[in-house]
């Protein structure tokens, strides 16, 4: 990410001078793009930063959430820039102004040059960080916009038709809004402690209650600390007279093995017979 950040620091500076000069809101669009991009790389390397940070007695988790709230913040911030780029774009179709077409098919090609630099170094990262992915998708809708810049530059020199500068910008707003909502639904899920994609809550609890002595599971849930750190918590109720010890280790043995998931809280409760839970019930109000 710090080599990327690098990247794509020298192309801001080369979109926004490029997009002033040749008068471009293509490049500017695009200039937005990148500026989102170092934002967000920026702040993803400070959420890993702290996320490798010890939270202390009061913290138990640590600060590791702090890389998706990094991520939904990009993925608000490039739905933002795309709004902005399409209103942009539709108040100057009605009267696109002159743009220098061979300064944007230049500036457009060592975007994309840089773009694809950035975009294959992050694309080598760890693919499973959410906070990662955030930024490889940010930077590879910049290199798709660049595409765009380049189109709309070669259209201008060959036939000098100025709306296609709006209506490429458009098309980046289009790429930048299509990915942007993996990166606000996923961190969403997360918050809101969804169960991770891929697991299947019913499945597992049909699993665990194959397990030899086990009668019933309930109270089930299945979340993400971050991706990568799922967490189990469940009632598992065994039959009278069954090792509750031996029947928790199978379990703990089925989640991790078959759906990966290490950290588990299970309570284990004994069944009880009709008898016992008639004497446990309160006695009825007379009236």
């Amino acid at each position: 990410m710090a080599i990327a950040l690098a990247i794509n620091a020298a192309m801001l500076v080369a979109a926004a001078v490029g997009g002033v000069l040749t008068g471009s809101l293509a490049l500017l669009a695009d200039a937005g793009h990148v500026l989102s991009d170092v934002g967000a790389i920026v702040l993803a390397l400070l959420a890993a930063a702290l996320a490798a940070r010890s939270g202390g007695p009061r913290r138990t988790f640590g600060y590791q959430r702090t890389e998706v709230i990094a991520a939904l913040v990009n993925g608000v911030t490039l739905v933002a820039i795309a709004v902005l780029v399409i209103v942009a774009a539709v108040n100057r179709l009605g009267d696109p102004p002159g743009v220098k077409g061979a300064g944007v098919v230049a500036l457009g090609v060592v975007e994309l040059l840089g773009n694809g630099a950035a975009t294959w170094v992050l694309a080598r990262g760890h693919r499973d960080d959410l906070n990662l992915e955030a930024v490889l998708r940010h930077s590879a809708a910049d290199a798709l916009g660049s595409v765009a810049v380049v189109i709309s530059g070669s259209v201008i020199l060959a036939t000098g038709w100025r709306p296609i500068d709006p209506l490429a910008s458009i098309a980046i707003a289009a790429l930048i809004l299509v990915s942007s909502i993996r990166l606000v639904r996923e961190p969403l899920d997360v918050l809101m402690e969804a169960a991770p994609p891929g697991i299947d809550v019913t499945a597992i609890a049909r699993a665990v209650g194959s397990v030899p002595g086990v009668r019933q599971v309930h109270e089930l849930h299945v979340w993400s600390l971050t991706p990568g750190f799922e967490a189990l918590a469940a009632h598992v109720v065994v039959a009278r007279g069954e090792d509750r010890d031996r029947a928790r280790r199978e379990v703990e043995f089925l989640l991790r093995d078959r759906y990966g998931i290490e950290h588990t809280t299970l309570q284990m409760e004994e069944e009880a017979d009709d008898s016992e839970l008639l004497q446990i019930q309160p006695p009825s109000r007379r009236r």
